[in-house]
């Protein structure tokens, strides 16, 4: 019964070369998986144009995420807070994500605390504008928490 398949599909193959041939464009093999495999019968050149112009306009269309930073130090002043503050929130409304993270310097490591206490006051003063992603955590010698905008990105 296999065998039969087989014939089946090598007679419907001759047959399309032979009307390919016949109408002086090309067999174009789409998918191969396929039992029989699928084909069309289409210039070549045409083809390929038409291909990279749906994948042109599909990556026209793609959302492209951008995200900024902002470095807080772990004993951060209130004036300095304030100012990066309103940076985030300049980045939120513009539709950025945000990456928020306390830098440890040396044996400032031991004041993990009070780097997750300014993250979260962070997040806390920026919930109109965005969305916490990621709790504040460690990695290495940094504090990372993630934000992303509330705002729709069109």
């Amino acid at each position: 019964m296999v065998g039969d398949n087989v014939e089946v599909g090598v007679y419907q193959t001759k047959a399309a070369l032979e009307l390919a041939a016949e109408l002086e464009l090309d067999l174009i093999m789409i998918t191969e998986k396929a039992d029989p495999p699928v084909c069309k019968i289409a210039d070549y050149k045409k083809f390929l144009y038409e291909q990279k112009k749906k994948q042109k306009e599909l990556k026209a269309k793609q959302v492209k995420v951008v995200v900024k930073e902002i470095r807080f130090g772990p004993q951060t002043d209130e004036h300095d807070y304030e100012f990066k503050k309103n940076h985030a929130q300049k980045f939120l409304e513009e539709g950025s994500k945000l990456k928020a993270y306390v830098f440890f310097k040396g044996r400032s490591i031991v004041f993990k605390d009070q780097g997750e206490i300014l993250l979260l006051k962070l997040a806390t003063d920026l919930e109109e504008v965005g969305k916490v992603e990621q709790m504040p955590k460690l990695e290495g010698k940094k504090m990372i928490m993630m934000m992303a905008s509330k705002k729709k990105i069109k």
